[in-house]
């Protein structure tokens, strides 16, 4: 059988002596041996030394680099990459805790591993590949997991359905490779966090909020929040704990609603502080008026590719307007984006320009990025992704 080789065009190999894990197809001279979009290819440079192992694929990335060391892929592989990632998460102190169960374990590049996210909810890991490679392997990573977590994790659930690339054409369907669904309780800090891995978004819940909920925690004792773009109610939940005289809550769908009443049933029973709403965030804060003295926003993705980005940042620019004129003299805002495209630098525009027009004084109390368990690869700035202010608004 003919090895399956990728050849490089003279000089393409700098941004893989830079450790970038991605090859782009105009970095590619020809491919030998005819692999098929998911095989596991070797990457040689134009005068005939081999530089990377990784991921072949359809589409401007051409390569997911996998190693740059020679290896085989293999289950030792996978078990080897995913003992590294969950060795740092228990030096972070998110393993081994009766209070805290919910983590990311594997984070695409940032943990060496192009491609695959792997969520952990008490016993079940939620897995989700984003490469065609990432789901051809995906057996091997669920028994090379399973290994390396043992007891720890009783269900592996596969949701990619919506994550792989249309164009692979591939027949997927989200299910469990392992175990029956029955899980112990989800906990985030002490908080039982209602998460919906087999229909919600992204793997069931945003983890990557965190360290963001448990801060907007201590800011709430005695205010009136407003968490808008609410998902499960991780902010509505933390607000609450916090001591927050009310908390609205408000999202388009109404099965996020549905979850977030879930999470306030769960943890503060019969409290009427709560209320929540299925409605538009712009129209909602359009009828709003001097309620909120601290607003979430945390809206999805405005800008998913660059073609989009001049339109995503008017989004921002507009939601954030429209909060400075709503919110009360003295408040808080915690504005957020997760848009890979839309830089930090930006997004401030975005918000400062948003604050300027609004006629409103604001001062930066905290820069916000994603926790430590979605750690961004050095040679990889691509994968910081998520940016965030807490603003004092007089």
């Amino acid at each position: 059988m003919q090895q399956k080789k990728v050849w490089l065009k003279k000089g393409k190999e700098e941004s893989l002596l830079r450790f970038h894990p991605w090859i782009f197809s105009g970095a590619i001279a020809s491919i030998d041996g005819s692999p098929e979009e998911g095989d596991v290819v070797d990457v040689y440079t134009s005068d005939r030394k081999w530089i990377a192992t990784g991921h072949i694929q359809v589409g401007s990335i051409a390569v997911r680099v996998l190693s740059f060391t020679p290896v085989s892929i293999d289950v030792e592989f996978w078990k080897a990459r995913i003992r590294t990632a969950y060795e740092l998460r228990r030096t972070l102190g998110l393993t081994d805790r009766k209070d805290h169960n919910i983590f990311r374990l594997i984070h695409g590049e940032g943990d060496s591993l192009p491609g695959l996210v792997i969520d952990v909810y008490g016993q079940t890991a939620v897995m989700q590949a984003h490469s065609v490679g990432m789901h051809v392997s995906r057996m091997d990573i669920a028994k090379a997991l399973s290994e390396v977590m043992g007891d720890a994790i009783r269900n592996i659930y596969y949701k990619s359905e919506t994550t792989l690339p249309y164009k692979a054409e591939l027949e997927c369907e989200n299910g469990y490779l392992m175990g029956d669904g029955k899980t112990d309780t989800p906990l985030e800090n002490g908080l039982k966090l209602p998460v919906d891995w087999l229909s919600g978004q992204k793997t069931g819940l945003f983890i990557d909020q965190r360290e963001n909920r448990a801060l907007l925690e201590k800011h709430s004792k005695g205010r009136s929040v407003l968490n808008m773009f609410c998902y499960t109610g991780g902010f509505s939940l933390a607000a609450m704990r916090g001591g927050a005289k009310l908390v609205h809550s408000v999202d388009s769908s109404a099965r996020a609603i549905e979850l977030t009443n879930m999470g306030m049933q769960n943890n503060f029973p019969g409290d009427a502080r709560h209320e929540a709403f299925v409605e538009d965030a712009f129209k909602y804060l359009d009828r709003m008026d001097g309620v909120y003295d601290l607003i979430v926003l945390d809206p999805p993705a405005f800008a998913k590719h660059k073609d989009a980005l001049k339109r995503g940042l008017l989004g921002y620019r507009r939601l954030n307007e429209k909060a400075f004129e709503k919110i009360r003299q003295g408040g808080l805002l915690f504005t957020f984006s997760c848009s890979q495209v839309v830089t930090k630098e930006q997004f401030r525009m975005a918000v400062f320009t948003a604050a300027a027009q609004a006629g409103r004084n604001v001062k930066i109390l905290y820069q916000l990025h994603q926790p430590a368990d979605h750690p961004v690869n050095i040679f990889h700035p691509e994968g910081e992704y998520l940016k965030g202010l807490v603003l004092s608004v007089d």
